[in-house]
């Protein structure tokens, strides 16, 4: 059907294990979809320009005859674009991931210095989806080739603490990924470790994925619509079946972008929320370090002035032991 702006592939088969991939240009997200597949599903690139500028989905059927969808994202949550994009961007995943999410990877380069805006990322995920998000977290780092698990871990247990504490958030569910390597045997060993934290996560949510009532107005939205293919077109001629195809799209894209603007208002929230936040906690330093400037200052003023106490006695004692060997001269 033409003409929309949300496309008619965006309807996908329900999967068992569905993986949305989060992360900054250049982590590295393509490259790790491409290796949980096992095939180039997604261009990745090494560059600096933007490589996935909408959300992607691939699939693949797994040994044990799961199917699992990896679903790649530009950069939603890292706000490098605007609020009217990323609100478009967000529905669109989530309408790929219509029946929930089982595990969101936070996607981060080993080789690049975790910085406090890859921080607020995740805070921006958190405060977005509410604190449940949190369950379904895993953190990839990226680049294994160079840093490998063990330095890794030892990268982390001197980490600044903000790092720390979402390495802590997400229960120590932490994957080292080597997107180059040509060794079969490292591939799936490291794929299946990918999948066992994933088990992990599905298991501690008793099976279900992570849902929330966007998700909701979604699954309606393509329930309805499945609801009426199932009736069937019997009886109708097909100029009546052309509109009512038409109509069916045409509400079914009214819901969507009504969706997409409740996305954009709370994307918006969610930016003043922790643009407040930022400066609460600017304020709160800023107010801190005066107190430490203050105390020190008192500190240095109380010093100064103890050395001229002691400088003064000093003196003092020099002009009592002067006056003891005068008065020792004058008797003598």
């Amino acid at each position: 059907m033409g003409g929309s702006q949300y496309d008619d592939d965006w309807v996908l088969p329900s999967a068992d294990i569905t993986l949305v991939l989060v992360g900054k240009l250049g982590y590295g997200k393509s490259a790790t979809g491409n290796s949980i597949l096992g095939r180039e599903a997604f261009v990745s690139d090494y560059s600096h320009a933007s490589v996935t500028n909408t959300c992607q989905m691939g699939s693949t059927t797994l040994k044990d005859g799961r199917t699992i969808n990896v679903i790649d994202t530009p950069g939603l949550f890292d706000m490098t674009i605007s609020s009217d994009d990323a609100g478009k961007e967000i529905v669109k995943c989530m309408n790929m991931a219509k029946d929930g999410i089982h595990a969101v990877l936070m996607v981060f380069s080993a080789t690049s210095r975790f910085s406090r805006e890859d921080a607020s990322t995740v805070e921006t995920i958190k405060v977005f989806f509410g604190e449940k998000i949190v369950d379904h977290m895993i953190l990839v780092f990226t680049y294994g080739d160079l840093v490998g698990e063990s330095k890794l871990r030892n990268m982390l247990n001197n980490a600044p603490e903000y790092l720390q504490n979402i390495v802590e958030l997400c229960q120590n569910r932490v994957v080292v990924f080597d997107n180059v390597t040509d060794d079969r045997m490292c591939q799936a060993q490291q794929l299946d470790k990918l999948l066992d934290v994933v088990d992990s996560v599905c298991a501690n949510n008793g099976g279900k994925p992570f849902s929330d009532q966007m998700f909701t107005r979604i699954k309606e939205v393509h329930d309805r619509e499945k609801e009426v293919h199932t009736m069937g077109y019997s009886g109708y001629s097909d100029e009546q079946i052309s509109e009512l195809k038409k109509e069916i799209h045409r509400t079914r894209d009214e819901q969507l972008a009504h969706i997409t603007s409740m996305v954009e208002e709370k994307l918006n929230c969610t930016v003043q929320k922790l643009q407040e936040q930022l400066m609460e906690e600017q304020n709160a330093r800023l107010q801190a370090e005066k107190v430490a400037y203050e105390a020190r200052m008192k500190s240095e003023e109380e010093i100064k002035k103890l050395k001229e106490i002691l400088k003064k006695a000093q003196m003092e004692n020099e002009e009592f032991r002067r006056m003891a060997a005068e008065r020792k001269c004058a008797i003598l």
